[in-house]
């Protein structure tokens, strides 16, 4: 069983207060994406995290059509797509969906504008529980376990290109109980956060 996260009160301050200066369409300076464009909250009717992770929801799951107020249909269900801007390294879906932040599953969608073609960079998820990212349509990094989100134990996925013009990542977060959350950041080949990339929540 997870051992729920508490919040200091400032952080719960900063995150009621400071989203919209998240939003400056770049990575922080630790390389993490910020803005997103994300799908949630849907329940999982599999027996498992790691079912739900591996099961795709909708058949375009790794290349959304994802726009902001876009309509989505899935498991017979519509949900639309919310611009958010994070506060904190990590998109937290509970804080946007408290009422229903448990057994389900969320998409967050990132449109990463390179200027030049950027070769041998490493991509690192976090998440809360069982997460992957798919980047321009495959699929680069997954973990299947249950789990608490710990900025230094990131899922690594090694020899990532990054192509001149617009790259798509989605991260997928599966949460089975308390909290939900995710990341998703570039590293150079000096372990070095990139951070000269533009991030829209358009296509």
């Amino acid at each position: 069983m997870k051992t729920p996260r508490i919040l200091a009160p400032l952080t719960l301050l900063a995150a009621s207060v400071l989203p919209a200066l998240a939003q400056n369409g770049r990575p922080d300076p630790e390389g993490f994406i910020r803005d997103w464009l994300v799908l949630a909250p849907l329940p999982i009717a599999e027996t498992s995290g790691a079912d739900a992770l591996d099961k795709k929801q909708f058949a375009e799951e790794a290349t959304p059509a994802a726009k902001e107020g876009a309509v989505q249909k899935l498991a017979g269900k519509e949900l639309a797509w919310a611009k958010v801007a994070s506060a904190t390294f990590y998109v937290d879906f509970k804080e946007l969906h408290p009422s229903q932040s448990e057994q389900v599953v969320a998409w967050a969608v990132a449109y990463v504008v390179c200027p030049a073609e950027k070769f041998e960079l490493s991509l690192k998820m976090n998440s809360n529980d069982q997460g992957k990212v798919y980047l321009n349509g495959k699929e680069l990094v997954k973990f299947t376990d249950a789990r608490t989100l710990e900025k230094e134990a990131e899922n690594t996925a090694t020899g990532v290109t990054l192509k001149k013009g617009v790259n798509v990542v989605v991260l997928k977060v599966v949460n089975e109980e308390n909290n939900w959350q995710g990341s998703v950041r570039f590293l150079d080949a000096t372990g070095q956060p990139v951070t000269d990339l533009k991030i829209e929540t358009k296509p």
